[in-house]
C-alpha cells in the first residue's frame, strides 16, 4: 500500500492541534503539527468561543503541509459536543458562538421541563439531561429574546461550521447532531415535536450526513491562502468522543469503553437505542456512533476536578502529575471518598474547598494535603466507574469482558490500576491519541484503504501499543465501594 496522509482538526473544550496521520501497510503514524489554546471568551457577561482564531489555525497548520509539499488526501474535523453557530441568509456567520460553559442554561432545563415533561423529552431522545445540552442553550437564547436567533437562516454545529468555512457547503454530520438532544435516534431525524417548542424552521439544519461523507472540497480562497489544491473535506465522526470510540483496539464486542480526559464518558456500543424507565432514571444517553451504531453512555466528571485543584495549588506550588502521583501513593488508602459528578463540583470558585466541604458534610476525614486530595479524586473516580458499570452491565445484552480506556487518561496508570481494582475486571488503555487516529481512520474509510470499523480496528490494534492493568486486592476494593456508596450524595 502506498503511504497516504491525512489532515485532522482535534478540538478540545481547552486546546486544539492539526495533525497530520500516515496510514502506511498494516500502521498508523501520526505527527502534530500545530497546537493551540481555545480560549473562552468572556464578554457582557456571556462565554463564547471564537470560531474565527480556530478557522485561522487550520489555515496555518494547512500552510504547513503546503509548504512541506506533503499531499494529503483529505481534511477531517472533530470537535467537542453540543455548540453551534447562526449563519444568515447571506452565508454569513452572524456571531461567535456560545461556549457551553455559559451560565445561562443554569436552570434551563427545569424551566423547558414545563412546556414538556422530563420523561418525554428523554423518551423523544434517549440523551442525558444536562443543561448545556443545544437543546436547552436553544430555548434560554429564545427565552431571553435573542436579536440573533430571528434572523438566522441555519444552524450549524462547530465542526460543520468549519467545514464550511472551509468548503463553502453546508451539512449536519450525525454523531455531533446527536449530542443536541434534539436528535430522535429511532428515527435520525431532528425531532418535530422539540423543534416547534423552539420555534425552528424544519430546514434550519442541514441534510444529515454520516461519518465518512464528503462535504466538498476547499474554496478558492483557501487554495490561494494554503496553495493548496482541491482536497476534499469530509465530515468524519465530528463528535471528538464518536471519533475516539472508533479507535477502540476492541477484538469483539464484549467490551466497555472508557474516554478519559477533563470528563469521563464510560459507555458501550449497541446496535439500538435504549431508551426504558432504567435508562431515564440513571441518566444514560444515546449518541450516535459510526456505521450506525449508539453510543450508550453516560457522562462522568473526570479529570476536570484535579485540573482545578492544580490551578488554585500552582499559586503556591505548581505541581507536575508524576509528583501528584508519588504524593498520592503515599496517602493512605480510602480515607475520603466524594461522588465527583455531585453538582458542587461543577464550576465551584474554589475545587479544593468543594471537596473538603463534601467530606466534611458527609463525615469522612478531610483530605488536606496535595497528595489525599488527589488520591481521593482518583479513587472516588475508580469506584465511580465501578457504579456506571453496573448500570452499564444491566442493561447490555453481552457480556463485558473488559474496559478499554482511551483518550488522555489512559496514560495515568494509577488511577487505570485503581480503576481495575475497582471493576473486577481487565483494563486495556490505550491509544492515548484515540479521537485523532479515529479521525484519520474515518477519513482512511472515505478513502477506501478499509471497508469497515472491524478492519480499522484491527489496523489500530497493529499500530498502537497499549498498557493491560489487571484486577487485584479485591477484598480492599469491595469494602471500599460499600463506603463509597454510603457517602454518595449526589445534591451537595
Amino acid at each position: 500500500m502506498e503511504d497516504r496522509h491525512f489532515f485532522a482538526v482535534d478540538l478540545g473544550a481547552t486546546s486544539g492541534r492539526t495533525i497530520l496521520g500516515t496510514v502506511k501497510e498494516g500502521s498508523i503514524e501520526l505527527k502534530e503539527l500545530t497546537r493551540f489554546s481555545n480560549q473562552i471568551i468572556e464578554t457582557n457577561g456571556h462565554f463564547y468561543w471564537d470560531i474565527y482564531a480556530l478557522y485561522q489555525e487550520i489555515i496555518n497548520g494547512l500552510k504547513i503541509v503546503s509548504n512541506d509539499k506533503i499531499e494529503i488526501t483529505s481534511i477531517g474535523i472533530d470537535t467537542w459536543g453540543v455548540d453551534f453557530v447562526f449563519v444568515g441568509k447571506d452565508g454569513e456567520i452572524l456571531r461567535n458562538p456560545y461556549s457551553y460553559r455559559d451560565p445561562h442554561t443554569v436552570g434551563a432545563p427545569e424551566e423547558f421541563f414545563k412546556q414538556m415533561p422530563r420523561e418525554q423529552v428523554y423518551g423523544l431522545t434517549g440523551i442525558q439531561i444536562m443543561n448545556f445540552n443545544s437543546l436547552f442553550q436553544l430555548a434560554t437564547i429564545k427565552k431571553n429574546g435573542s436579536s440573533v436567533l430571528p434572523i438566522a437562516d441555519k444552524i450549524l454545529f462547530i465542526p460543520d461550521a468549519l467545514s464550511y468555512m472551509l468548503t463553502g457547503k453546508m451539512v449536519t454530520e450525525y454523531t455531533f447532531a446527536s449530542t443536541s438532544q434534539m436528535l430522535n435516534p429511532k428515527t435520525k431525524q431532528f425531532e418535530p415535536q422539540l423543534m416547534n417548542l423552539l420555534g425552528l424552521k424544519e430546514d434550519v439544519f442541514n441534510k444529515i450526513v454520516y461519518p465518512g461523507t464528503l462535504v466538498g472540497t476547499l474554496t478558492q480562497s483557501i487554495k490561494e491562502q494554503t496553495g493548496l489544491g482541491d482536497i476534499p473535506v469530509i465530515a468524519v465522526a465530528g463528535h471528538d468522543t464518536a471519533s475516539a470510540v472508533a479507535a477502540v483496539p476492541a477484538e469483539n464486542k464484549n467490551f466497555a469503553y472508557l474516554s478519559s480526559g477533563t470528563w469521563s464518558l464510560m459507555g458501550i456500543e449497541v446496535d439500538e437505542p435504549i431508551i426504558s424507565e432504567e435508562s431515564f432514571q440513571l441518566n444514560f444517553t444515546n449518541e450516535g456512533g459510526v456505521e450506525g451504531t449508539i453510543r450508550f453512555l453516560k457522562n462522568i466528571c473526570g479529570m476536570w476536578l484535579l485540573e482545578r485543584c492544580r490551578k488554585e495549588w500552582a499559586r503556591d506550588a505548581d505541581y507536575s502529575y508524576p509528583e501528584l502521583i508519588e504524593a498520592a501513593l503515599a496517602a493512605p488508602a480510602f480515607k475520603s471518598l466524594i461522588n465527583p459528578d455531585a453538582p458542587c463540583f461543577a464550576n465551584p470558585i474554589s475545587m479544593i474547598e468543594a471537596i473538603k466541604h463534601y467530606c466534611r458534610e458527609t463525615n469522612q476525614l478531610v483530605p488536606e494535603t496535595c497528595g489525599e486530595i488527589t488520591r481521593c479524586i482518583f479513587e472516588s473516580l475508580a469506584l465511580r466507574y465501578r457504579q456506571v458499570l453496573e448500570s452499564l452491565q444491566k442493561v447490555a445484552t453481552f457480556p463485558i469482558e473488559k474496559l478499554h480506556v482511551i483518550g488522555g487518561g489512559s496514560k495515568n496508570n494509577l488511577l487505570n490500576s485503581f480503576t481495575a481494582n475497582a471493576l473486577g475486571i481487565e483494563v486495556i488503555a490505550g491509544p492515548s491519541e484515540a479521537t485523532a487516529i479515529g479521525n484519520v481512520m474515518l477519513q482512511a474509510k472515505a478513502a477506501g484503504l478499509v471497508p469497515d470499523i472491524c478492519k480499522m480496528r484491527e489496523l489500530i490494534r497493529k499500530s498502537v501499543k497499549v498498557n493491560i492493568f489487571t484486577p487485584t486486592d479485591k477484598e480492599l476494593w469491595e469494602e471500599a465501594y460499600n463506603k463509597f456508596l454510603q457517602v454518595f450524595i449526589d445534591n451537595i
